[in-house]
């Protein structure tokens, strides 16, 4: 019993590792370019961990009402960082929270309505996005092995031996390994990563030091929201972009799971979702979506137990709470990180290849939907100033590769293979008469 306690203890480390660095991203980023001050990008980081826990919670707790009970692990969109510091440039931080609470409530008045869309996502669309979603962090793997984008030593020798390093660790303890040490293949990477790291000198001990012990949610922290009409419209079709997202990463989880996942699934995920983001608004925090990298770490670990993301969902309220314990995993150096993201994103991209292989493929028109689709998206991804003279509106959708890829996949199969009424019956017809 013990042993199978560490077990999932273990594996719920693991999710958060996988997801820490994407998770704190978005607060320093946009903490950053609205100039907050060193004490208010410690809440904002500590609250936002804290909240990706809570909402971790609300969508692997399955009941009536909300969640979608499956291994999925969730954290603050990259969709809504742009948008989040346009707001706060032109409105002020109060118009940011104002619009997060809106849109909060529009996710959760339109789940009904957007999980019916399911009969849009047969294999041929949802295996398309599970491999643009893969291919679309390829770059920023990448990018972090190389040391981080604008690190002075970008690029260099030890960082991408570091990186290289982990990478082959990982794929040598998962072909040597079996059972529980090759489930924790990249946790394993990245600890070992780290403490060469810190032989190399690579590690700064300092945020761990002047870290405090205790850090409390505030409610309103930044002040009273406030609401304009403009951000709010903006924070909803940024909803929706994650929505989008979320609803391929659940058809893919639920597959690798082997648990088919339902409309009235999906409409408990989105609505998990909506009230996360609305408790996220009151606390000051950011947007939540499902985090593809851990889709990666499900199908690489091969444990698909809610428990263990319930360890991970724990977790981050721990670490939220505590700036002083989660300082400790933000010394994992860039390029350790990378090399064990290259084998997650890698993963991600190898199952949405699989789902793909239960596609007709010599149907012409399905060679289209994957082509197009993968194309566009994985060409946003690359060149995502190619809709630079859009209006701004229009640049949320548009400048984030797997949404382009996601719509031009559902548009492509609703134009090739979605029938009309009268095609219905025309079919029917045509086969009561012979």
């Amino acid at each position: 019993m013990k042993g199978a306690k560490f077990k999932t203890l273990t594996l719920g480390i693991q999710h958060a590792l996988a997801m820490y660095t994407g998770a704190v991203l978005v607060p320093l980023i946009v903490g950053g370019a609205l100039k907050l001050s060193s004490e208010q990008l410690t809440y904002l980081v500590g609250i936002d961990l804290f909240m990706c826990g809570i909402a971790t919670l609300l969508q692997i707790w399955k009941n009536r009402y909300f969640g979608i009970g499956l291994p999925v692990v969730l954290g603050c969109t990259f969709t809504a960082v742009t948008p989040m510091i346009t707001i706060g440039s032109n409105f002020g931080l109060g118009a940011i929270y104002g619009a997060i609470l809106v849109a909060g409530v529009f996710v959760i008045l339109v789940s009904k309505f957007f999980s019916k869309l399911i009969r849009f996502f047969p294999p041929v669309v949802t295996g398309s996005v599970v491999c643009i979603i893969g291919l679309s962090l390829i770059p920023e793997a990448l990018k972090n092995m190389a040391g981080g984008e604008g690190a002075e030593d970008y690029a260099s020798i030890s960082n991408l031996a570091l990186s290289f390093g982990v990478l082959l660790l990982i794929l040598i303890l998962y072909r040597v390994s079996k059972g529980f040490i090759r489930s924790i293949s990249v946790l394993l990477g990245l600890i070992v990563g780290t403490v060469v790291s810190i032989m190399m000198g690579k590690v700064d001990l300092t945020p761990v030091k002047e870290a405090s012990w205790t850090h409390l949610p505030h409610l309103f922290y930044f002040g009273r929201p406030e609401f304009h009409i403009t951000p709010i419209i903006t924070m909803c079709i940024v909803c929706l972009v994650c929505l989008t997202e979320a609803t391929g990463v659940y058809l893919a989880v639920g597959d690798i799971c082997k648990q088919k996942v339902t409309q009235k699934d999906l409409e408990r995920g989105y609505r998990a979702e909506g009230i996360a983001i609305i408790i996220g608004g009151l606390m000051n925090a950011f947007p939540y979506t499902t985090f593809s990298q851990n889709v990666g770490l499900v199908q690489l670990s091969g444990n698909k137990s809610v428990r263990a993301v319930g360890v991970t969902g724990t977790l981050l309220v721990i670490l939220g709470l505590a700036p002083k314990i989660a300082a400790i995993a933000t010394i994992i150096p860039t390029p350790v990180l990378g090399g064990a993201m290259v084998a997650l994103f890698g993963t991600v991209i190898a199952y949405g290849i699989k789902m793909l292989s239960n596609v007709d493929l010599q149907s012409t028109e399905n060679l289209l939907i994957i082509a197009c689709s993968i194309g566009l998206g994985l060409g946003v991804t690359v060149v995502p100033d190619v809709f630079e003279k859009l209006p701004s509106t229009l640049k949320v959708i548009a400048g984030d590769g797997i949404v382009v890829g996601s719509l031009v996949a559902i548009a492509l199969n609703g134009f090739y293979h979605v029938r009309t009424h009268k095609e219905v019956e025309a079919v029917v017809g045509e086969r009561s008469i012979s």
